[in-house]
């Protein structure tokens, strides 16, 4: 069999490829841009959960202070405890009712934590005696 010429007819060409290193450095790209992918879906995961985490906070402090508001009751001040569940995690809530300058009306601040005891979310409102 004939070895392939120059077209200029000379030496023989030799067969083109990749070397080693150009492969090397081509896996290395790929493996870098792999784990920033990695690593960026990860953050998106946990930025994910948070927001489920604040959204149902939320709902919490709001029924909460719905519940407050529907029972017409002018609050005492003080400090209580409460739980609510939703999304089927347990979240444990606390309300600090505090007077205001004017006695007609009173401040109410609920506190809600995690499983963990994280602090997660207040949500604040004024209720008013009539």
């Amino acid at each position: 069999m004939r070895e392939p010429t120059a077209p200029s007819g000379g030496a023989p060409r030799r067969a083109r490829g990749f070397t080693l290193v150009e492969v090397l450095v081509a896996l290395a790209i790929v493996a870098v841009t792999l784990a920033a992918g990695v690593k960026a879906s990860g953050a998106l995961v946990l930025n994910s959960k948070r927001q489920q985490q604040l959204s149902a906070a939320q709902w919490c402090a709001d029924n909460h202070l719905t519940e407050l508001k529907l029972t017409r009751a002018f609050p005492g001040t003080g400090q209580g405890e409460f739980t609510c569940e939703q999304l089927g995690v347990l979240y444990r809530g606390h309300t600090r009712t505090q007077n205001t300058p004017n006695p007609n009306f009173r401040r109410v601040d609920v506190q809600i934590f995690n499983e963990d005891g994280y602090g997660l979310l207040t949500v604040s409102t004024v209720l008013s005696r009539f």
